[in-house]
């Protein structure tokens, strides 16, 4: 009877180390997952920044740009 007891429990024992074991392989992959993760935060980070000073040149060109247009139109009322 004891034998058999003893059995049951190796099992259970067998089958809470196989669980334990996937869940470290589970929880490997979520880390990996999670640092990929990361490196994508900053680089879209790192792209919005840029992507904001293009934008605040281009309008500041976009500005100089008018201002010169106005002054032509301006000359070429005066003809």
């Amino acid at each position: 009877m004891s034998f058999e007891v003893f059995e049951k429990l190796e099992a259970k024992v067998q089958q809470a180390i196989d669980t334990i074991t996937l869940l470290q392989m589970e929880i490997e992959e979520l880390k990996e997952q999670n640092n990929n993760l990361k490196n994508e935060a900053q680089q879209s980070a790192g792209n919005q920044e840029s992507l904001v000073r293009e934008n605040q040149q281009l309008k500041e060109e976009q500005h100089v740009w008018q201002e010169r247009l106005r002054a032509l139109l301006g000359k070429m009322e005066e003809v």
